[in-house]
């Protein structure tokens, strides 16, 4: 008998072992905040101290893109790492389909913990909108597409934005919350990894905000510093400066927690800003386009174990680098991968042994209309195709809204930026390199090709065959 409990215990202390050697991971996104909506990328006005200190203590890449314009989509993106466009997840409220495999559920079986707080908004619109007595966006506990369903242990969720005194779904249970948005979604997400710190579990924990998505409303508090700015910016910076303070608030615990070091902290936005040439940091176009400032978003990543000195990329990366970056970080494979993949492993840049991207970056307005505005990123060049189609998705142009920013009907269907040199996109480069541009536009009709293929369903068929 005691030779028995001898061998459990030794058993006992390699699992916890094992376990203490793969890094907690916490991803961190926020809603429609653009490249230039940090103060470490030069905004004029807006301060947020804490992403600084972030993006000057870890890697710093200042070529982050969004798999595509909208904030459905780009989460589709990171939980898979494939375009979502392969899934049927084509905008706003558009949900990913059940079939696919999400980081979460790959964690899951690997023993990781895993939690969801804050926007979801990849269950459709599935969400608890309309009752009287708890008017919300709570996730339900029958939704099919619920984070419960795809691989999260527990969750405080909504379908979609919110801002002060949300109703969220509490494992699928409505409740009603009072406060700033952003300080409840990183509260209950404290309260997870507290729990799971004192267990000596790896945790995976995604906190996406609501904010700074319309309608602004911040605290008071948060709306102070800004009180010169007119009474919008002043709320659409406040909510960035709740983002803000719940960074510092997290990697504050971290830290009392002893466990900041082999924690895989990743922050990011979902899609280029929508609140004008401030926000985008004066990029071309905005959320919704295809153009830079509709896909450039801020990137950092902090873990300290594995990135022990600061540095600053210019090499391209995107969210559907996020999913297979972090199982090969945990050591985790996924049973009946869903492929392609889109995205790579960002670990060899996170060692500094990263110089080239092994593949190019396709964007896509929308799968639906094969003729609708694409564009392909092999660095450091940027094709564009059908611009004069906009986003695409309902025959819309780009240049027609308030996201455009730019009048599109008028250009020619390929143009060709090095945008290393010429971020704004300005100077065409098509009608100097034809040789470029004809590579380069075979390239993104051959991904086109595959991700309609996708869309079709032949990548489930082609997985459970394995």
């Amino acid at each position: 008998m005691k030779t028995r409990m001898i061998v459990l215990a030794m058993l006992l202390a390699a699992s916890v072992a094992q376990a203490a050697g793969r890094p907690n991971v916490v991803l961190v996104m926020a809603d429609d905040q653009g490249w230039g909506d940090t103060g470490y990328n030069g905004h004029p006005e807006l301060k947020t101290p804490n992403l600084d200190a972030l993006a000057a203590g870890g890697l710093r890449m200042d070529r982050f893109y969004t798999a595509h314009f909208n904030c459905s989509p780009t989460r589709a993106s990171i939980m898979t790492g494939r375009h979502p466009h392969r899934m049927g997840t084509f905008g706003p409220g558009s949900p990913i389909r059940a079939q696919e495999i999400t980081v979460a559920q790959v964690l899951q079986s690997a023993g990781y913990a895993t939690g969801h707080f804050g926007k979801w908004h990849l269950n459709g619109k599935n969400g608890d909108r309309n009752t009287k007595e708890m008017p919300g966006r709570a996730i339900l506990a029958a939704d099919p597409l619920s984070p419960g369903k795809l691989g999260f242990d527990e969750w405080v969720s909504a379908d979609n934005f919110f801002d002060l005194d949300p109703v969220l779904g509490r494992n699928g249970v409505p409740e009603k919350f009072h406060g700033d948005g952003s300080d409840i979604s990183m509260d209950e997400a404290l309260k997870f990894i507290r729990k799971q710190a004192a267990s000596a579990r790896p945790f995976f924990v995604v906190v996406w905000f609501g904010n700074p998505h319309v309608p602004h409303e911040a605290l008071p508090a948060d709306r102070a510093p800004y009180a010169s700015l007119p009474e919008g910016e002043q709320n659409y910076c406040g909510e960035i400066a709740a983002i803000d303070r719940n960074v510092g608030k997290l990697r504050e615990a971290l830290r009392e927690l002893k466990v900041s070091d082999n924690t895989l902290l990743w922050y990011c936005s979902d899609n280029g800003g929508a609140a004008g040439a401030k926000s985008t940091g004066g990029l071309r176009g905005a959320k919704g386009t295809l153009w830079e400032g509709g896909l450039r978003v801020p990137g950092i990543v902090e873990w300290p174990a594995r990135i022990p000195k600061p540095f600053t990329s210019g090499l391209p990366c995107c969210t559907s680098d996020i999913y297979p970056t972090i199982l090969a970080a945990a050591g985790a494979e996924a049973k009946n991968q869903v492929r392609p993949l889109d995205g790579v492993s960002l670990l060899p840049l996170f060692d500094g042994t990263m110089k080239a991207r092994p593949a190019p970056i396709g964007f896509w307005s929308s799968a639906r209309s094969p003729q609708s505005h694409a564009a392909l990123l092999d660095w450091p060049y940027k094709l564009h195709a059908n611009p004069a189609a906009g986003r695409g998705s309902k025959g819309d142009k780009a240049g027609k809204g308030k996201k455009g920013g730019t009048s599109d009907e008028a250009l020619p269907g390929v143009l060709l930026y090095d945008v290393s040199k010429d971020p704004k996109e300005t100077t065409d480069l098509a009608a100097q390199d034809p040789a470029r541009v004809a590579g380069m536009t075979a390239a993104l009709e051959a991904w086109k090709a595959s991700v309609t293929n996708s869309l079709a369903g032949a990548d489930y068929g082609a997985a459970k065959a394995k």
